[in-house]
């Protein structure tokens, strides 16, 4: 800890994102004079290291964030809508990891490398989209801003850790007892809740989060709705399709887009990639050089390859984009807009 610094909460620490979350401001050497460690009542207790200083977990309630400046929520929904507004009534700025506010008009929703400037108008409450936008929308952000978006058409093959443990937990245990030939009796996936559950070990399932009355799950309106917010453009034409596949950390997105502007090739692509801030372009397919999940743990950049122009329509191209889930896609983006609101004079 640093006396220049700032009193800083983790709400949700004990969490797969809480975890990435410590490890992230403490890589980068956030400037944290205190630090306050959040959770439920049932991890409340717990030791928790940081900077060689042994932290107790305490269970989080609204008088725990008096003298807090930047609150960092990834405990929920529920949890985010009762605590977040007492968060703030203290005094905090609160970065939220969950979808409680992400659509409000008042709630800026930041990638920082595509909309920084939204921080300007927050009112205590700030957005973390959702993993899979984030990667998105932070590398389609050249191309929109170099030759303007028209459509984008995405499918996404996302990691079971976007589920919380107990989905890395039972994708693990169902590859065991089929290699073992037992029965398996499928409880989390693909949502905990919802009527039915499906075998994910060996498989592809294309729900991520509940069904909607127009026949797109949560998880894909969340990607079509934010990324319109994100880019400030409610003409852009988004469509998604969501996919859980037994990957444990690395979401991948195959990305088809028409851009406005006449013009660009593959070239052009490419060399807006290599300049893009927070972008690996990873694409050599002559000699099989491409993003995979399985290479992106533990990194923090985006990683696009695959880049090709469509057959059809010169406007058109395609895209394989790949990034660590509970880093770019929550922990780090999270940080990155902390860091963003000390810039920008924000962060007091």
């Amino acid at each position: 800890m640093t006396q220049q610094g700032y009193h800083v909460a983790v709400l949700g620490a004990t969490g797969a994102v809480g975890e990435q979350m410590l490890n992230t401001l403490d890589r980068m050497d956030f400037p944290i004079a205190s630090l306050t460690l959040l959770s439920s009542k049932r991890s409340a207790g717990k030791k928790i290291n940081f900077k060689g200083e042994e932290l107790t977990v305490q269970e989080a309630k609204p008088e725990s964030f008096e003298g807090i400046q930047l609150a960092l929520f990834s405990a929920g929904g529920s949890v985010s809508k009762a605590l977040a507004p007492e968060a703030v009534k203290r005094g905090a700025i609160v970065v939220d990891n969950t979808s409680a506010f992400r659509m409000d008009k008042d709630v800026p929703l930041v990638v920082p490398e595509v909309n920084e400037d939204h921080l300007k108008n927050h009112n205590g409450i700030i957005s973390n989209p959702n993993c899979s936008t984030i990667q998105m929308v932070a590398a389609l952000e050249p191309l929109r801003k170099s030759h303007g978006l028209k459509r984008i058409v995405v499918s996404t093959y996302q990691a079971v850790s976007g589920a919380g443990a107990a989905a890395i937990d039972e994708m693990y245990e169902q590859s065991r007892q089929i290699m073992d030939g037992e029965e398996i009796n499928p409880e989390v996936l693909p949502v905990s809740g919802d009527k039915k559950h499906f075998q994910i070990a060996f498989n592809a399932v294309p729900q991520i989060d509940v069904f909607q009355d127009n026949g797109y799950t949560f998880e894909e309106m969340k990607m079509i709705n934010e990324t319109k917010k994100i880019m400030n453009d409610e003409s852009l034409e988004v469509a998604a399709t969501c996919v859980r596949l037994p990957v444990e950390t690395g979401h991948s997105e195959s990305v088809y887009i028409e851009v406005e502007k006449d013009g660009l090739d593959v070239e052009g692509v490419r060399n807006l990639m290599k300049e893009a801030p927070g972008v690996t372009l990873e694409d050599d397919p002559a000699n099989q050089v491409y993003p995979l999940a399985s290479e992106c743990k533990g990194k923090d950049d985006i990683f696009v390859g695959r880049i090709r122009q469509d057959l059809d329509r010169e406007n058109g191209f395609h895209l394989w984009v790949v990034a660590d889930n509970l880093l770019k896609g929550a922990a780090l983006n999270s940080v990155q807009i902390a860091f963003s609101l000390i810039k920008l004079g924000l962060l007091k």
